[in-house]
C-alpha cells in the first residue's frame, strides 16, 4: 500500500469516522451509563478479558503465523464501532446504552489496547515493537482514538444544529472510507492474503460469532434485559476493524499485521445482521410460547 495512504490517508479517516461518533454524543451519554451498571459491568468485563482470552485461545488452535496472530489481537483489543449501533436499532437492542458503550469503550481502549497488544507481542514475537511502552505511541493512539471523538463532542455542544445536518453525511462518508481503507489493505497485499485467506476467514468468522454470543448471551445470564443484551452483544460483536487497520499499519508500521481486521471488516457485516436475525426469531419464538398452566 501507497506509504502516504498507510501513514496520512489512514489516520485522517479514522479521524473522519470518530469525528462522525462524537458528533453523536454528549456529556450525557458517559452519565446515562449510571442507569444500567449491570449491563456496562458485564459488557466491560466480556470486552476486556473474555474476547482478548477468546481470541488468544483461537490464535492458539490455528496456529496462526505471529505477525497475523498479533494482527488478530489488535483486532480484539480493538473497541465496538459506530456500525453496532445500526445494527442495534435494527433489531430493536438499547441503542441509547449502545452510544453510552462506545463512549466508554472508546475511552478505555487508550489504555487497555496498548496493554492487550504489549502482551500479544511480547508472546508472539519476543523483541519486537512495542505499542504503549513508549510515550509517544501513547500520545498517536489518543489522537487516533479520542482527539476526533471530543472534537465532534464539542462541534455538537457548541453547534447542535449543525451536528444534527452533519450527522448522515458524515456516517455516509464514514461507510464510504471504511470500504475503501478494507478494499485498499486487500488489494495491496492480495498475495499475502491469498496464501492466508481461508485461514482468516475461518478464524475471523468464529471470532465474530463467539464475540456476538458472549456480548448477548452473557449478559442474559446474569439478569439483563433482553434490549440491554441485544445493544451488548453487537457493541462487543462488532469490533471497530478501521481502529485496528490504522493501529497495525499507522502505529506499528505493520500492512501485514492489518489484515486479519481487513477480512474481517469484510465478513462482519454479514454475520451480524444472521445473528440478529437468529436472535429476533429466537425473541418471536419465546414470545409466542403459550404460557404454562398451572
Amino acid at each position: 500500500m501507497d506509504s502516504a495512504l498507510t501513514t496520512i490517508g489512514l489516520p485522517v479517516a479514522l479521524g473522519i469516522i470518530m469525528f462522525g461518533l462524537g458528533l453523536t454524543l454528549t456529556v450525557g451519554d458517559f452519565a446515562r451509563v449510571g442507569k444500567h451498571p449491570r449491563a456496562v459491568v458485564i459488557a466491560l468485563a466480556c470486552q476486556l478479558v473474555l474476547l482478548p482470552a477468546i481470541c488468544f485461545g483461537l490464535v492458539l488452535a490455528f496456529q496462526l503465523p505471529p505477525i497475523l496472530a498479533v494482527g488478530m489481537l489488535v483486532l480484539a483489543a480493538s473497541p465496538g464501532g459506530t456500525t453496532a449501533n445500526l445494527y442495534s436499532h435494527l433489531f430493536r437492542g438499547d441503542v441509547a446504552l449502545n452510544i453510552s458503550l462506545t463512549a466508554l469503550n472508546s475511552v478505555i481502549a487508550v489504555v487497555t489496547l496498548p496493554m492487550i497488544v504489549n502482551l500479544a507481542i511480547g508472546y508472539f514475537l519476543p523483541g519486537g515493537e512495542q505499542l504503549g511502552l513508549q510515550f509517544a505511541k501513547t500520545l498517536e493512539v489518543f489522537a487516533i482514538v479520542l482527539l476526533p471523538v471530543l472534537l465532534g463532542m464539542l462541534v455538537r455542544r457548541w453547534r447542535p444544529g449543525f451536528a444534527d445536518a452533519m450527522d448522515k453525511p458524515v456516517r455516509i462518508a464514514s461507510v464510504i472510507i471504511l470500504v475503501v481503507v478494507i478494499a485498499g489493505a486487500v488489494i495491496s497485499n492480495r498475495e499475502i492474503l491469498a496464501e492466508h485467506f481461508l485461514g482468516l476467514a475461518v478464524i475471523t468468522v468464529l471470532f465474530c460469532v463467539l464475540s456476538l454470543a458472549v456480548g448477548y448471551f452473557v449478559p442474559l445470564w446474569f439478569g439483563v434485559g433482553r434490549e440491554q443484551a441485544v445493544a451488548s452483544g453487537f457493541e462487543i460483536g462488532i469490533h471497530n476493524a478501521t481502529l485496528a487497520i490504522v493501529i497495525a499499519q499507522s502505529v506499528l508500521l505493520s500492512v501485514e499485521m492489518s489484515l486479519p481486521a481487513a477480512v474481517y471488516g469484510v465478513l462482519m457485516f454479514f454475520v451480524a445482521a444472521a445473528f440478529g436475525f437468529v436472535v429476533a426469531g429466537r425473541v418471536r419464538r419465546t414470545a409466542a410460547a403459550p404460557e404454562p398452566s398451572l
